[in-house]
């Protein structure tokens, strides 16, 4: 008996009949060998979805993930990075030591047992200081490359996708900030600033980083909404919040995660300089900037305590920017 049955109309019309005949030959044949297969139980495998391959197509996400997990500088970067949050979060889990305890008797000695980065001026533990340094580090840069995210994604994103005169509005408020100094505006900023926590260092790194993050999220949403899929959104009568969270966000935001990730880097630098000059983070702060500022002048007698602090500062941001360059190369689409 045949596999499957084909009407005689199959064959007697044309190019359509043979058409159909083949295909009904060809669901035969197919399900011939898998109703073989689950008999036999060849491979392991049985029924007729087990021959049959994942017709879905992978997404960008997906394929990004798969190159990511692939590239070595991404791994390396990401290894340091989660090294630092982790030392950021629960510093007493790789030292004991007090950052604030001073040993004038120490002041300025290279290193002791228990003590591998030697004492600065005041006699404090450089390790000590050096690993609750990152907190500060951290802080501010997660923090800030947020919320300068968030506020130049909203507004960016709205500007591309309204136009008119929300949009020139946007571009003209953006170009007044491009034209101020960063590490200007910081010293007059941040000199007016009586707080000592780090959170008038993040708002003032959100003030000045927030356009650079618009321009990019209004860019990527003027090219995505006028893709097909969105125009046919459109049509069918979705609103504009729809359009924008289901269809123009997901297919825009790659861009803004790139810039955002290696901006992250420049803000820990930038938290580092502000630091440096008397304007960042004061004492009794611990941060990597307050303690390059205090070294710089004993270089000559006491060089480890500029050297530990400014490795642990050049290790984070190019921890940053190596991961911000992996992440761009796995969502750039022309490097494919």
């Amino acid at each position: 008996m045949p596999d499957a049955y084909v009407p005689k109309e199959a064959v007697t019309h044309g190019d359509g009949g043979t058409t159909a005949l083949a295909m009904a030959e060809a669901e035969s044949l197919e399900s011939g060998r898998n109703g073989r297969n689950g008999r036999n139980g060849r491979n392991g495998r049985s029924g007729r979805g087990a021959a049959r391959p994942n017709g879905r197509p992978r997404s960008l996400w997906g394929d990004a993930w798969r190159d990511l997990r692939r590239n070595p500088v991404f791994l390396i970067s990401a290894l340091i990075i989660l090294f630092l949050i982790v030392i950021a979060i629960w510093p007493s889990l790789i030292t004991d030591g007090n950052p604030y305890r001073a040993d004038l008797a120490k002041a300025q000695e290279g290193s002791a047992p228990g003590h591998p980065f030697g004492f600065d001026t005041q006699g404090r533990d450089v390790y000590a200081r050096t690993v609750y340094g990152a907190r500060a580090s951290i802080t501010v840069g997660v923090c800030a490359t947020a919320g300068a995210a968030l506020l130049g994604s909203l507004l960016g994103g709205l500007a591309g996708f309204f136009g008119g005169w929300w949009d020139a509005l946007l571009s003209r408020l953006a170009d007044i900030f491009f034209g101020i100094p960063v590490l200007l505006g910081g010293l007059v900023f941040l000199s007016v600033v009586t707080s000592k926590t780090v959170w008038p260092v993040v708002g003032f790194i959100v003030l000045l980083g927030w356009p650079q993050i618009a321009r990019i999220a209004r860019g990527s949403v003027v090219t995505a909404k006028q893709n097909d899929y969105v125009q046919a959104a459109r049509a069918l009568g979705a609103s504009n919040g729809r359009m924008l969270l289901r269809h123009i966000a997901p297919n825009a935001v790659a861009p803004v995660i790139v810039v955002a990730t290696i901006a992250l880097g420049t803000y820990i630098s930038l938290e580092a300089t502000l630091s440096y000059l008397g304007a960042g983070l004061k004492p009794p702060n611990v941060s990597w900037g307050i303690d390059i500022s205090t070294a710089s002048t004993y270089i000559r007698n006491a060089p480890h305590m500029l050297l530990y602090p400014a490795g642990a500062l050049s290790i984070t941001v190019l921890a940053f920017i190596m991961l911000g360059d992996a992440v761009r190369d796995a969502l750039d689409p022309k490097l494919r």
